[in-house]
């Protein structure tokens, strides 16, 4: 079986070398991969001879536009970025019979509310991304392709910048600290997408009818600020140098943080149909950010 990854260089991506590894003959591309091969998510079409040159079973697409406030300035770049270009790659996959693995995002919800989202609730995406990601949806579910669409939220991973990097830099520098507290959701690693990502292709090998769209998020839920909390709070117990007191990390309000891109204040996102599906049982957010912090700071 051949695998075609694309976007190999992002944080998923990254974790999703490992985790596809083992399932067949990988091939894996981003943007300025060297060769032939190109993965220009800002030619859309130039995938259309990259997807016939490799001739793939399996497509998993871990490329887009996930800059949420810079989608704003440059709605066409991301629409060609989240859009445009699974839309081709849903187009090939469909001509060729092979499997399409999508991420999108909580963002394609207007986070209304306090309940927990299931896969058909209605979508009313509030920003550039979120309207591009659900376009990029639409298309891969209309071209006929077998698809698996996993959408998830507040994604992090020990390579790279993360949410949990910048407040352990600014709990070193600062003697206070404000953090957004009306925003709900759940951390979720790279990691546990990619093992998740992995096993779903593995059953959709077998059961084919597990086609379709799925939430994947770590249980549990928090905010912003608690998030923060603990992070700071994991890093003082590990001897790292804080600056910040417990109590001097302020819960604010979105409104005190306005940002060009409004984002969701409910991102929680039910995960009943995928662990029923695939017969899984998701970690506690705590568990992955835990193993990230470990790997990160001692």
């Amino acid at each position: 079986m051949k695998i075609l990854l694309l976007g190999k260089n992002g944080q998923v991506g990254w974790e999703l070398q490992r985790a596809l590894a083992p399932l067949g003959e990988l091939v894996a591309l981003d943007f300025d991969s060297p060769g032939p091969l190109v993965a220009d998510f800002s030619k859309p079409e130039s995938l259309a001879a990259t997807m016939r040159a490799v001739r793939p079973d399996i497509v998993v697409n871990a490329a887009a536009h996930t800059a949420v406030d810079r989608c704003e300035s440059e709605p066409d770049v991301a629409r060609a970025l989240n859009a445009d270009a699974p839309a081709v790659l849903a187009r090939e996959a469909a001509a060729s019979g092979a499997w399409l693995l999508h991420y999108s995002t909580d963002y394609v919800f207007d986070g209304s509310g306090s309940d927990f989202r299931s896969e058909d609730a209605p979508t009313a995406p509030l920003s550039v991304y979120g309207r591009t990601k659900l376009e990029g949806e639409t298309a891969i579910r209309t071209s006929g392709c077998r698809h698996l669409i996993l959408r998830t939220s507040w994604v992090y991973a020990a390579r790279g910048g993360n949410f949990a990097k910048t407040m352990l830099k600014l709990a070193a520098e600062r003697d206070r600290l404000s953090v957004i507290d009306d925003q709900v959701g759940a951390p979720t690693g790279a990691d546990l997408l990619a093992d998740v990502s992995a096993h779903a292709l593995r059953t959709a090998g077998s059961r084919p009818e597990v086609a379709g769209t799925y939430h994947v998020v770590a249980a549990g839920e928090t905010t912003w600020h608690a998030y923060a909390r603990h992070v700071i709070e994991f890093a003082r117990q590990a001897g790292r140098p804080i600056k910040v007191a417990a109590n001097a990390i302020e819960p604010i309000p979105t409104s005190a943080y306005p940002t060009p891109a409004e984002r969701p204040r409910n991102s929680r996102l039910d995960t009943t149909k995928l662990r029923r599906a695939f017969g899984l049982t998701l970690p506690a957010w705590q568990v992955g950010v835990d193993r990230m912090l470990t790997e990160i700071l001692i």
